[in-house]
């Protein structure tokens, strides 16, 4: 572990809502529970398959079981976020135990409340166990077996007011009863010995804290795709079902058709940082397709208004950032945006100008997610807070290691301090650059001898 020698205060967690803490148990190489702070900006480093992906996959699960058209079951295990074909993939295991039958995914919302789901394995894939809600020093258990008295021991006042109001209204008795909402458990009111939903029961689950969240999350993999000739349209919003990639070209043509010249010129300004090219322009080809053009060189220059080429013409690191720079821009304030190796395909001045871009939404209030290899990127960040650009504690790293004789994952959490060095840390990154720097010097001077 690496320590820096400055003693470093206790740092002011950022204010602000959204999602603060993904908790996670039983999840592949997650076996014991896990807390992973979300900060502004959060930071997953670590070795191939140390468990990175692991700690975020869950809630993608959640994700793609909501976004949906259909109900799929508590999860919907094969979608466009995270692909499983059977219960057994995800569930933990190790060299001195089989496989458990549950898992667990816990979401903690403005660093008070938290909502963990107990998903447990049945013959058709999952069942929720149970859902615990947790706010202060209350914590309550709901299941699908709870009955009327049970439920109505843990509603909070106004429920139970609405439930005794209605109930004198229509003269009828109404009970309380426990039912799935997709991953979630919600609350319903039924007439005594009927079946039918008397009213809707979803905005009365405690769900309703963090499913807006997870909806509105933007995910995109590391896998992005190939540049394509021409793109399919998408509607733009607030939320993107599925992974981002596929709904940049309309974007960035939404942005033209409303003349926003504000964003266009971001977009070209943090293209230019990371020395790709200085425009992009959406070109509608017909009411389903749109073609992306882009600058054929990376700075502005006389006449290069008109020196457009398709983005499948130039270098791959321009279709792969280009998703990353999008998804940044447009992310609204309290809003997920989980990055897979946003550093991918592009040149190490790049990576490290990335960084920038990273500190500017994170400044915005966005919650960014990044999951990195990049030695550079990271000192990106490190130089950002040094410089005063980044506050320290808008940053979060975690670094993942899994036991090399049972393979569960382990977590070493850490913040920067106002230099930007952090404190009790692997060295990972360091020893790697060392060794192979002093093997390069090694060879340099065993053939000067020869």
């Amino acid at each position: 572990m690496k320590r820096h020698s400055d003693s470093k205060k206790a740092m002011k967690k950022p204010k602000g809502g959204g999602i603060t803490a993904i908790i996670v148990c039983g999840y592949k190489s997650i076996c014991q529970e896990r807390r992973i702070e979300i900060r502004p900006l959060t930071i997953l480093a670590g070795a191939n398959s140390s468990g990175k992906s692991s700690a975020i996959q869950p809630i993608l699960l959640l994700k793609q079981t909501l976004d949906a058209s259909y109900d799929p079951g508590p999860l919907l295990l094969n979608g466009p976020n995270v692909k499983f074909t059977s219960v057994e993939q995800l569930l933990s295991r190790t060299s001195q135990s089989a496989c458990p039958d549950i898992f667990s995914i816990g979401i903690e919302v403005e660093h008070d409340k938290t909502l963990t789901i107990y998903f447990q394995k049945d013959k058709k894939g999952f069942e929720i166990q149970q859902m615990v809600y947790t706010t202060g020093e209350k914590t309550d258990n709901f299941r699908m077996t709870m009955t009327n008295d049970e439920i109505i021991r843990i509603l909070p006042r106004h429920l139970k007011d609405l439930s005794e109001l209605i109930s004198k209204s229509e003269k009828t008795k109404l009970e309380w009863s426990i039912i799935r909402e997709r991953c979630f458990l919600g609350l319903d009111l039924r007439r005594k010995g009927e079946k039918k939903t008397f009213l809707t029961p979803f905005p009365m689950s405690p769900s309703t804290i963090v499913e807006p969240h997870i909806r509105k999350l933007i995910h995109l993999p590391a896998l992005r795709g190939n540049p394509e000739r021409t793109y399919h349209t998408t509607s733009v919003g607030s939320a993107f079902p599925g992974t981002f990639e596929k709904y940049v070209a309309s974007i960035i043509a939404n942005w033209k058709a409303g003349k926003n010249d504000g964003k266009l010129k971001n977009l070209g300004k943090d293209l230019e940082k990371l020395g790709l090219t200085w425009k992009v322009v959406a070109e509608p080809i017909n009411d389903t397709q749109v073609e992306l053009r882009v600058g054929r060189l990376p700075m502005a220059s006389r006449g290069g208004a008109y020196d457009l080429v398709s983005i499948a013409d130039v270098g791959f690191g321009v279709s792969q950032a280009l998703p990353v720079i999008i998804a940044l821009q447009i992310a609204q304030k309290g809003q997920i945006v989980y990055l897979e190796q946003p550093e991918i395909h592009l040149h190490p001045r790049a990576q490290y100008s990335l960084a920038e871009l990273l500190a500017n939404a994170a400044k915005r209030g966005v919650k960014v997610i990044v999951e990195t290899h990049s030695s550079l990127l990271l000192r990106g960040v490190q130089t950002q807070v040094a410089e005063g650009a980044l506050a320290q504690n808008l940053v979060k790293l975690h670094w993942f290691i899994r036991d090399p004789i049972d393979g569960i994952t382990e977590v070493s959490s850490g913040d920067l301090d106002g230099k930007g060095a952090f404190g009790d840390w692997p060295e990972d990154f360091d020893i790697v650059e060392l060794q192979a720097e002093s093997k390069y010097l090694d060879a340099v001077e065993s053939g000067r001898k020869r």
